[in-house]
C-alpha cells in the first residue's frame, strides 16, 4: 500500500497549524523540514520532544528528515556539513524517522559537473559511512544545479556507490526544470533505486510548478509504471504553488488542498489503494 506524505512547511509555519491541514487531508505521515520558522536541523532537543509529543497526539509520524544536506556548492569545505550531517542523524533517531533526504552538492555555474564527479563520490560516500548502524537510509533528491540534476549523473551516484544505504527520491518537477522528460528519459534506469517520490510537477516551457499531473512530470506516466512494477513507497507532496526557493517552498492550506486533491484524482484513476 502506498504512503502519502506532506512537507508540512508548504502549509504553515506552526507545527499544529501543518498537522492540522494533514488531519484534515487524512495524511498520516509528515516529511519534517522545517517547523515554526526554523530549518529541521537546527531545532532543539525540546523542540523535537515537542514535536513527537503533538504527532503521537495525532497518531502522525515523521517519514522522511527532509534536511539540506548536500545543498551547498561543492567548492565549500567538507568538514562543517559533515558535523551538520551528525545532528540530522540525531533529529531522525530522535523522531523514530527510516530516511534522511540528501542532495549532491551544487556545481559551479558554467563548469563541467564532470570535473567534479570525485569530490561528490568522496562526500556522498563519506556520508554513507557517517549513517551505517544508524538505521537511517539516505534519499538522493535530484534537485537542480546539483551533481545529480538528470537522471545519467543520478544513475552514477546510485551505481558507483553501490549502498542499500543510499537510495533515490524522484522528483518529476525537478528534472523538467533541467529540460528532462522523466519517465521517458530517467524512469527505466533509476527505478532500482527509487525509494519514495515528491509529488510536484512543472511546465517545461517555464518552470512553473504546477499540480500533479497537470505539467510535463509525467506523473500519469510514472505512477503506472510503479504501480505495475509492485512500488511500495512515499509519496510526499511538495507542491511550490505559491513560491519556491533553494531550501524551501510555499503553498498555503488552500493551494496544499488543491494539490492533494489532484493527486488523489490520479491515484484513484490508477485504482492505487493509499494511506
Amino acid at each position: 500500500m502506498w504512503t502519502l506524505s506532506a512537507f508540512g512547511d508548504e502549509i504553515a509555519e506552526d507545527l499544529s497549524e501543518q498537522n492540522r491541514v494533514l488531519e484534515a487531508e487524512s495524511i498520516r505521515y509528515l516529511d519534517l523540514r522545517a517547523a515554526w520558522g526554523r530549518n529541521v536541523l537546527d531545532l532543539t532537543d525540546d523542540d523535537l520532544a515537542t514535536i513527537r509529543r503533538e504527532l503521537g497526539a495525532r497518531g502522525m509520524r515523521v517519514a522522511t528528515i527532509g534536511s539540506p544536506i548536500g545543498k551547498l556548492p561543492v567548492t565549500d569545505p567538507f568538514a562543517p556539513h559533515l558535523a551538520r550531517f551528525r545532528r540530522a542523524l540525531e533529529v531522525a533517531q530522535a523522531l523514530e524517522a527510516p530516511v534522511i533526504r540528501i542532495f549532491s552538492f551544487y556545481v559551479p555555474e558554467g563548469e563541467d559537473p564532470a570535473r567534479h564527479r570525485d569530490e561528490v563520490l568522496a562526500r556522498l560516500s563519506a556520508l554513507v559511512d557517517a549513517a551505517r548502524d544508524s538505521g537511517v537510509t539516505l534519499l538522493h533528491e535530484n534537485e537542480k544545479g546539483i551533481y545529480g540534476d538528470v537522471p545519467s549523473r543520478c544513475l552514477d551516484l546510485l551505481a558507483t556507490v553501490d549502498d542499500p544505504l543510499l537510495r533515490a527520491i524522484w522528483d518529476p518537477a525537478n528534472f523538467v526544470q533541467c529540460g528532462v522528460r522523466p519517465h521517458d528519459e530517467g524512469y527505466a534506469a533509476l527505478r532500482p533505486y527509487l525509494a519514495a517520490v515528491h509529488v510536484k510537477d512543472a511546465v517545461r516551457a517555464t518552470g512553473e510548478v504546477v499540480p500533479a499531473g497537470q505539467g510535463d512530470g509525467q506523473l500519469a506516466e510514472t505512477l503506472r509504471a510503479l504501480r505495475d512494477s509492485g512500488f511500495d513507497g512515499v509519496f510526499a507532496l511538495e507542491p511550490h504553488l505559491l513560491h519556491g526557493g533553494a531550501f524551501g517552498g510555499f503553498s498555503g492550506p488552500a493551494r496544499f488542498h488543491e494539490a492533494a486533491a489532484a493527486l488523489r484524482g490520479l491515484l484513484d484513476e490508477l485504482g492505487v489503494t493509499y494511506r
